[in-house]
């Protein structure tokens, strides 16, 4: 199929967007000082401030948000009467994690067996040139046809609520008649997804208790009760035989009736070694896009190296749950908090911190920017028909962008197909994806305009 002018100068400005995307990448922006320093973050949002400065974009700020971090707001007006479109995405990303085993460094973009490597390459740091790049493409061809927001949040991965808190507190600066949150992803390469639902998430820290002090193993293990071993029964109790999430009072058997997800393709997905089994029951739908999930994302105790022969005195977990639409997250917060405290062995102490909270999302696909979307990915993906699925994720935001403007319409599309593996060592973006997508979302904004 031959290219449309707007599809030829959306690829014209892959070249900017590589290099762009390559500064971005290399700001450390984990939104937590305890890994990174805070000045990686403001780099980035400056960075991010300039740019918008430099694309016309007016009432740049950067804005400071009650957890001490900062997002990023400009509005570019359009046409008189014309729809007001809010474009959202996040510059912090999550820690490298092992930066061994990353076979380019985390934090600076690599082309390899054609993709672009690096943290935050798709989430979400590439969601911010896919609104950059569509937004450019139609300045060529007309201008933008739409008044636009773009909102740029620094603490995302973290949870902590600093944007949410803050659009509360400033109702009428985010308004919008539709919302694009470009921090999902199509379901597979080449087949353009929209995501209908997003689970919400708790994360809490729970601390076990059990002696004033370590101890001797030998003198005193085998009576003395051992915090760890506590730990590790009370983390037990939140799993059944077959793996899936079982805190008491949780309901854990809805099904999706939507797209569904081969097992054979999720193995492949997730990379699950040979051998060994998937957790829980229903079909993969069902349990990522449905169900609650629990994680357990880190424990604090010995390190195997330089371990000494000790009953351990306390230990902590940090645990993730995550709850799907129809669940609210406030209430798992109590259901997983009392499930940690009543499962405790042997009187140990339990003490339960809740660290972030996200409410779980539904989207309305029967309205006219889905259809609008629907047109717009169908022609960027040369006829394919877009696909709704559901997104295992939680973008805590989306609720609350719902809950103030009620009559908005929330889209969610971006860059985080399984092959991005986002969140783990190695993490990259499709550049055929990138083009496609800021083709998509510029197709959009001149269909939704009318």
């Amino acid at each position: 199929m031959p290219q449309s002018p707007l599809a030829r100068t959306v690829a014209a400005l892959q070249p900017r967007a590589r290099t762009e995307l390559a500064e971005l990448v290399a700001f450390k922006s984990v939104a937590d000082p305890a890994q990174f320093p805070k000045s990686e973050c403001e780099a980035a949002a400056n960075w991010i401030t300039d740019t918008l400065r430099a694309d016309g974009f007016q009432d740049v700020a950067l804005l400071d948000t009650p957890d001490g971090t900062q997002s990023v707001y400009g509005f570019l007006p359009g046409p008189a009467g014309a729809p007001t479109v809010l474009l959202y995405a996040h510059y912090d990303v999550q820690p490298p994690l092992d930066e061994t085993a990353w076979v380019s460094p985390p934090f600076e973009l690599t082309e390899r067996d054609g993709r672009w490597y690096g943290r935050g390459a798709a989430d979400c740091k590439g969601g911010l040139i896919m609104h950059l790049t569509a937004l450019r493409a139609l300045r060529e061809h007309g201008g933008v046809p739409v008044n636009v927001k773009v909102i740029v949040e620094g603490s995302e991965e973290q949870g902590t609520g600093g944007l949410e808190r803050y659009a509360e507190a400033h109702p009428d600066l985010l308004t919008a008649d539709a919302i694009v949150i470009g921090d999902t992803g199509n379901f597979r390469v080449g087949l353009p997804t929209v995501t209908a639902t997003l689970r919400g998430m708790t994360l809490v820290r729970v601390q076990v208790d059990t002696l004033e002090g370590n101890l001797h193993s030998g003198q005193f293990g085998g009576a003395a009760p051992d915090a760890l071993a506590a730990l590790i029964r009370i983390l037990d109790s939140l799993r059944a035989e077959d793996g899936s999430t079982t805190v008491t009072g949780l309901a854990a058997d809805a099904t999706w009736d939507g797209l569904q997800y081969a097992e054979e393709d999720f193995r492949k997905d997730a990379k699950v070694l040979d051998g060994v089994g998937l957790l829980g029951d229903g079909t993969i739908a069902d349990r990522i896009w449905a169900r609650p999930a629990v994680t357990v994302l880190g424990i604090d105790c010995p390190p195997v190296v330089g371990a000494t022969p000790s009953v351990q005195a306390g230990a902590r977990a940090l645990v993730s749950l995550r709850v799907p639409p129809g669940t609210d997250a406030a209430e798992a917060t109590k259901l997983l908090a009392a499930h940690l405290e009543t499962a405790a062995p042997w009187g140990a102490r339990v003490a339960v911190e809740q660290v972030g909270q996200g409410q779980a999302f539904r989207a309305d696909t029967t309205s006219p920017a889905y259809t609008s979307m629907t047109e717009a990915l169908q022609e960027a993906y040369d006829g394919a028909e877009m696909q709704t699925s559901g997104m295992g994720g939680s973008i805590p935001l989306c609720n609350t962008l719902a809950a103030l403007y009620p009559t908005a319409e929330i889209l969610l599309i971006g860059l985080s197909e399984p092959e991005a593996q986002i969140h783990a060592v190695n993490e990259s973006v499709s550049p055929q994806e990138l083009e496609r997508l800021s083709l998509a979302e510029a197709l959009f904004l001149r269909g939704y305009a009318g």
